[in-house]
């Protein structure tokens, strides 16, 4: 198995993506290229101790760097030497068999789908980050790739995101919620009353577990295993857990630090504490994968440490071996919006 990873991506590039991927080299047994400036590469090595590549660590080399002020809709065509561009066409010709990068959403989305192509007959390709829940975490699909969506996109995102539950989290039968402001079927914006009957038609014919719409609460308490939504509220949701999470591990923190009795305490609870950082952590599950791209393509945090991208390469190796993109493929009939109007009909 062998990873490409954008070496010039994310807050923390080279430094973060080098090291992770050295990482991800050492303790997973993956094989890597590194796609970047070749001499900021081999500096982080050189920093960190490493005068030479390790075996099974390659370097291909990128002159130019997709920054967060391009414009991600064109950036990956006018830098046609960045990272990016170079990374994701080694993928292309088959050198890799995934991607992972900290770098720009909009370019890598942009890029991906140009250069890597969606899996025939995905009308959009969506963004499907593994959310913590009550149920130990939910399939969120779309969380931003695309803001606005007719009612055949979510109708996509249900299945996709049906099977990488199924696939990638081990769920049998997954239930899939409609995220909305409430349970009864006429309720939210035209586009959640237009898809609610095609996904329950979907759950009639057996071919998603459809159980209705799910209120953001219920779906952080574990309602369901997969959360569809558009990617403007779906971004909403994910960002508002992220925040809340950051919220309640600073007030955590200030509570066992008022006195002496407090701290004492903290140290009784510790492993405790550290779970519930760990569950809520980005880091740990290490990015989001670009469901509906015909090649495994998984965007890293941007923030991301070194630890954060040897788990986005994990994230890589455990997509492409899911079997994934081939029953997506493989089903994408059933994804359609004709066949479930006629069953309706």
């Amino acid at each position: 198995m062998k990873i490409i990873v954008d070496a010039m991506g994310g807050d923390n590039a080279p430094q973060a993506p080098v090291l992770g991927a050295l990482q991800a080299s050492e303790q997973l047994g993956v094989d890597i290229i590194l796609v970047g400036r070749g001499e900021d590469i081999l500096k982080v090595l050189q920093e960190n101790g490493r005068q030479e590549l390790p075996k099974g660590v390659e370097i291909a080399h990128a002159s130019q760097v997709v920054e967060i002020c391009d414009d991600p809709a064109n950036a990956f065509r006018r830098k046609k030497d960045s990272s990016l561009t170079v990374g994701l066409s080694l993928l292309k010709e088959g050198r890799g068999d995934g991607f992972v990068s900290a770098g720009s959403t909009g370019a890598l989305l942009s890029a991906a789908t140009l250069i890597n192509k969606r899996i025939k007959g995905v009308r959009r390709a969506a963004m499907a980050p593994v959310v913590p829940t009550g149920n130990g975490g939910a399939v969120l699909i779309d969380c931003g790739a695309n803001v606005k969506c007719p009612p055949e996109y979510l109708l996509q995102f249900a299945y996709m995101g049906s099977f990488y539950a199924e696939k990638l989290l081990g769920r049998e039968n997954p239930k899939v919620g409609l995220l909305n402001i409430g349970a009864e079927p006429s309720k939210g914006t035209d586009l959640q009353v237009e898809v609610y009957p095609l996904l329950e038609a979907a759950g009639r014919e057996g071919r998603i577990n459809f159980v209705g719409n799910v209120e953001a609460r219920e779906a952080v308490e574990g309602a369901v295993d997969v959360i569809v939504a558009d990617g403007y509220a779906g971004n909403i949701f994910l960002k508002t857990m992220e925040g809340t999470g950051l919220f309640l591990a600073r007030e955590i923190k200030k509570m066992f630090k008022k006195n002496l009795l407090t701290k004492l305490s903290a140290l009784l609870v510790s492993g405790g504490l550290k779970e519930f950082k760990k569950i809520m952590s980005s880091g740990e599950v290490g990015g989001t994968a670009l469901v509906g791209i015909s090649k495994p393509v998984i965007k890293a945090h941007g923030s991301s440490d070194a630890y954060a991208i040897r788990n986005a390469v994990r994230q890589a190796v455990e997509y492409s071996q899911s079997g994934m993109i081939e029953s997506i493929a493989a089903h994408i009939d059933q994804m359609r919006l004709e066949p479930l109007k006629k069953t309706q009909e």
